[in-house]
């Protein structure tokens, strides 16, 4: 039995308490400083999370932030990453004060950063602040893959990837997490497995819009009915990008078609908050007015990624080379129509 700590009280941190928990460790659910009142509604009502729509195991500790001290001086043996990508300079701040050399780090945050004008990972990211704070052995594990939250917290069969450049890590984490309904992989591509989970969420919102890409003349009850000729076409194509920029930014290609890369881009690209946006991208909508229209207090995750990323990308790559991505990227970035050169 491990004692392993979340740290942020999300869907996806929750989820994940499940097999965790169901493979006999001691979990912890702490809620990030923004969460006090979710963790307070969590605990009131017998460990409910409103996001899942469904109860977390009531051996689950939930905790508030201003407790987490207490908790960790409680001892733990694993820490997991569960906050979004622009709360990774608060998690460090706060977990820096109580890390221990190569104490495992598990991050279930996607997302890539821009550091010193370079393209960089979020445990790339975690390693560089951490050092700034004193920390120079750390020990990071990404787990990457189609889970969507809701399903995993209702134990519905799951299949990740557990990635650290020492495979002996992701090998012991396998073996702390792993369930009869929660599989996992191991690799040593953690950069590739980072990076497939990050950009699938900006070819998801492609594929996304492949109804209003697929015939712009035939009427909208056409296009929702046969459009799947160009969703396909779409996701070849996505896929075929989604290789040449791992391989570009130093993770393997063989990564991609693993269930980092093409696997979660199934799952994003069949629903979910980026394919929604797509889907008014290619209805002819700008980014700017489908978010202030139809998604407002929504975070979509591939429309945050290319602002991040985007004038690095636009700047550093070959639109010959990455048309789709480029397509997107204008698309969210310059607010333009999104088009696509056939």
């Amino acid at each position: 039995m491990k004692k392993i700590i979340i740290i942020g009280a999300g869907a996806m941190g929750s989820a994940f308490t499940v097999p965790c928990l169901d493979n006999n460790n001691d979990v912890t659910l702490v809620g990030t400083h923004l969460e006090n009142e979710l963790i307070t509604d969590i605990k009131k009502n017998k460990n409910f999370h409103p996001a899942l729509k469904t109860n977390l195991p009531l051996k689950l500790k939930v905790e508030r932030f201003e407790n987490l001290k207490s908790v960790i001086e409680n001892g733990m043996d694993v820490i997991v990453v569960g906050v979004s990508s622009i709360g990774i300079n608060w998690f460090v701040e706060e977990i820096s004060k109580y890390y221990k050399k190569e104490l495992p780090i598990v991050l279930l945050t996607k997302g890539l950063s821009i550091h010193n004008d370079e393209l960089i990972t979020i445990s790339e990211k975690i390693k560089i602040l951490l050092k700034e704070k004193g920390h120079s052995d750390v020990n990071i594990s990404a787990i990457k893959g189609p889970c969507l939250a809701t399903g995993l917290a209702n134990k519905m069969r799951t299949g990740t990837v557990i990635a650290n450049p020492d495979i002996k890590e992701a090998q012991l984490l396998k073996k702390i997490i792993s369930t009869e309904y929660y599989s996992t992989e191991i690799s040593n591509d953690l950069e590739g497995v980072e990076l497939s989970g990050a950009i699938k969420n900006i070819y998801s919102m492609l594929i996304g819009a492949a109804e209003g890409l697929s015939n712009s003349k035939a009427p909208i009850e056409i296009q929702s009915k046969y459009y799947l000729n160009t969703s396909a076409s779409l996701i070849h194509r996505s896929i075929s990008e989604m290789v040449e920029f791992v391989s570009y930014y130093g993770g393997k290609s063989e990564t991609v078609y693993g269930l980092a890369g093409l696997g979660d881009l199934y799952v994003s690209a069949i629903g979910g908050r980026n394919s929604l946006m797509g889907k008014y991208l290619g209805q002819g909508h700008l980014y700017k007015d489908a978010k202030e229209l139809y998604m407002k207090n929504i975070t979509v995750e591939g429309a945050e990624l290319a602002f991040e990323i985007g004038p690095k990308i636009l700047k550093e790559l070959k639109e010959k080379e990455f048309p789709l991505m480029f397509s997107v990227l204008k698309s969210i970035c310059e607010n333009k129509n999104l088009e696509i050169n056939w």
